[in-house]
């Protein structure tokens, strides 16, 4: 019992079982041991979401902000993802990527990432044309450059070797129905009808964190908005070395389609970015209208429309039009036909959306009493989990001392 005559079940409840999630209890374990974590997951197992269903790649962190939780977090642990993995016997490599401009009006926006590179601390190699070919023979592009420490590994094994590794105790199929919070901890009842009460709260349920937040009475001012990610495989891997991606354009938090050889030696071809209709819908048929009226009532939504319809436009061509998604995929490698490419499983984006239509482009992670929200944590969310995990921790603990 407590000093406020109250008994809890756990120190830290953490909801959600993706790598964030996971990486959270490893990490609360490990910094005071001893604090009882409990780890609940609405699915069967864990990583069903954005984890087990990325295309596997540990980014370096060139794309983003220098300073940002983004920058740091993906430059930290790239490091310490490939590290983790050696140390635990989890199939990874560093591979490097080109990252490649296919036309002039690229150019400036690939010299502009050498410069963030190295602000982020990051090897960069600016390569010509005779170059690409000696890395990756079938692209083509006008100049590209070279980053060394990207790799590539098996999220969800690493999102199961956390698990295995922490001393969370981890429940699966326990979806959070309802959250109470006084001012001793919170309480929180699940689908099957359980009680569990603790003396603070984490809140890393990704494609739903903004409910979860909504339930403790917090509002968060943004809203989740799914964008699906569409892939193909190249039915011959061997037209593909490495990783290869296009210039990405900054309004956007999407590297467009790119070319990624799996820890499997299979190539994934993509993604693109639609508008889901679910926030687990991961093709068109899958309609949730609970999910959908979220989309459509939230203003951000239509200034998303309203500023990107072109860009937005093309992407559902390429969703629709295996034609089209050829001739985007073209520019980088263009021996490709559509007889080439083969359908794989698309993943979900849990993006959030300011209600001015701002895309979030950091990492967010916002404190309430005895409540911490994880609510964006898109890529390089897994690359950067054992930091973020750590980040989260530290504010958990300093919750329970509240």
């Amino acid at each position: 019992m407590t000093a406020s005559g109250q008994s809890f079940d756990c120190d830290v409840l953490v909801i959600g079982g993706g790598i964030v999630g996971l990486s959270t209890a490893y990490a609360l374990t490990r910094a005071a041991p001893g604090t009882r974590v409990i780890v609940l997951e609405k699915e069967p197992g864990t990583a069903r979401h954005q984890t087990g269903r990325n295309s596997g790649v540990i980014h370096s962190g060139i794309y983003y902000r220098p300073g940002s939780l983004k920058a740091r977090f993906a430059v930290r642990g790239a490091a310490e993802m490939v590290k983790f993995c050696a140390e635990y016997g989890i199939a990874h490599q560093v591979t490097g990527k080109l990252i490649v401009a296919t036309g002039r009006d690229e150019l400036p926006r690939l010299h502009a990432l050498v410069q963030r590179g190295r602000e982020n601390g990051i090897p960069v190699r600016e390569l010509g044309p005779a170059q690409i070919m000696e890395h990756e023979p079938e692209v083509r592009g006008l100049a590209a450059i070279q980053v060394g420490t990207t790799g590539i590994c098996d999220f969800g094994a690493v999102a199961a070797q956390l698990a295995a590794a922490s001393d969370a105790d981890i429940r699966c199929g326990e979806e959070v129905t309802a959250v109470d919070r006084r001012a001793f901890g919170v309480a929180v009842r699940t689908s099957t009808g359980t009680v569990l009460r603790a003396r603070a709260m984490v809140n890393c349920a990704g494609l739903q964190c903004d409910r979860v937040a909504r339930m403790t009475g917090d509002e968060p001012d943004m809203r989740i908005i799914p964008f699906r990610g569409e892939y193909y495989e190249l039915a011959d891997p061997s037209l593909v070395r490495g990783l290869v991606y296009p210039v990405p354009d900054p309004a956007f938090p999407f590297l467009g389609v790119h070319l990624t050889r799996g820890i499997d030696g299979g190539v994934h071809v993509g993604p693109n970015a639609v508008p889901a209709l679910a926030r687990e819908g991961y093709d068109w048929s899958t309609l949730r209208p609970r999910d959908l009226a979220t989309t459509l009532t939230w203003p951000g939504s239509w200034q998303i429309a309203r500023r990107h319809w072109r860009y937005g436009a093309g992407e559902l061509h390429r969703s629709v039009s295996k034609r089209a998604f050829t001739t985007a995929v073209r520019r980088l490698l263009p021996s490709v036909t559509e007889s080439d490419l083969r359908r794989a499983p698309a993943g979900v984006r849990a993006q959030a959306v300011l209600r001015d239509g701002t895309l979030a482009d950091d990492f967010l992670i916002r404190e309430s009493p005895r409540t911490v929200h994880v609510l964006n944590a898109p890529s390089p969310a897994a690359t950067a989990s054992l930091p973020i995990g750590r980040e989260v921790a530290r504010r958990a603990l300093r919750a329970l001392s509240d």
